[in-house]
C-alpha cells in the first residue's frame, strides 16, 4: 500500500513538473500564472545581527536549486553558493565540473535560530532533494553533487544525526539516507555569476525544467 501511495505521489510530482514550465519567464500552474513568493534573504547586515546568526553549510545537488528554496524559508538570512569539502585549493566552477576536486556544491546558510531553528531547517533540508541517492540528484551525477551537511559545532552534529535518524525510520523514503554528516572545512566561495543565480536567470533552461517545479512542490509560488 506504501508502494502505491509513493507512486502516486510521484506522479502528482510529474504532472506538477509538466505544469510548472516556465514560458517567457512566466510560469503556469493550475491555468493561472505564477511567480516565486519574495526572498527573505537580505543583501547587507549589520554586524551585531551577523555575530547572532547561526551558520550550516548543505550539500543537496546543485547549488542554484538549494539557493532559490533557501532564500524563500523565514528565519533565513543569508544564502552564498560556493565549494567544500576537497583537496583543492582555491577550485572554480571549470575544476568542480570535473568531479575530480572531491568538493560538494554546497551554500552557506547563515540564520536566526530564534525564528528557524537549526532542526527545522533540515525539515526543509530533508524535502529539497533526494537524500537517498549517492553522489546524485535527477540528472547531475557526480560527487560534487553528493548530499552533505557540514556541521559547525558539537550540538549541530547531533542536531543533523538526529534528524537524518529520524527521518530514516519515518518511512517518507523508500531507501537510505546517505547524506554524509562531516566537520565543516575550508569554504570557497563560487563565482559572481552563480550567486543569485535563478533569480537572475529564471528562463534558462535548467532553471525552468528544475528549479521552478521544486518551487511549487514546496509550496514557493504565488499567483501573479
Amino acid at each position: 500500500m506504501k508502494s502505491m501511495i509513493r507512486n502516486s505521489i510521484k506522479l502528482i510530482a510529474v504532472v506538477l513538473v509538466t505544469a510548472t514550465f516556465a514560458f517567457a519567464g512566466q510560469a503556469i500552474l493550475g491555468g493561472k500564472r505564477v511567480k516565486p513568493v519574495d526572498k527573505v534573504t537580505q543583501k547587507k547586515i549589520l554586524k551585531e545581527e551577523l555575530a547572532k546568526l547561526e551558520t550550516i553549510d548543505l550539500g543537496a545537488g546543485c547549488f542554484w536549486c538549494i539557493e532559490a528554496i533557501l532564500e524563500r524559508v523565514k528565519g533565513v538570512r543569508t544564502v552564498e553558493s560556493g565549494y567544500m569539502g576537497g583537496q583543492t585549493k582555491n577550485p572554480t566552477y571549470k575544476d568542480i565540473c570535473t568531479g575530480t576536486t572531491g568538493h560538494a556544491e554546497i551554500v552557506r546558510v547563515k540564520f536566526n535560530s530564534k525564528e528557524l531553528s537549526f532542526d527545522k531547517l533540515l525539515e526543509v533540508f530533508w524535502e529539497l532533494h533526494d537524500p537517498t541517492t549517492l553522489n546524485r540528484q535527477g540528472a547531475d551525477e557526480g560527487t560534487q553533487y553528493r548530499s552533505a551537511i557540514f556541521y559547525h559545532n558539537d550540538e549541530q552534529k547531533k542536531t543533523a544525526e538526529n534528524s537524518r535518524a529520524k527521518k530514516n525510520k519515518s518511512g517518507k523514503f523508500d531507501s537510505p539516507i546517505v547524506t554524509e554528516i562531516t566537520k565543516v572545512s575550508k569554504f570557497y566561495p563560487a563565482e559572481d555569476y552563480h550567486q543569485d543565480f535563478f533569480d537572475n536567470n529564471k528562463t534558462y533552461g535548467y532553471c525552468r525544467a528544475v528549479i521552478w517545479p521544486k518551487l511549487a512542490k514546496l509550496g514557493m509560488l504565488k499567483e501573479e
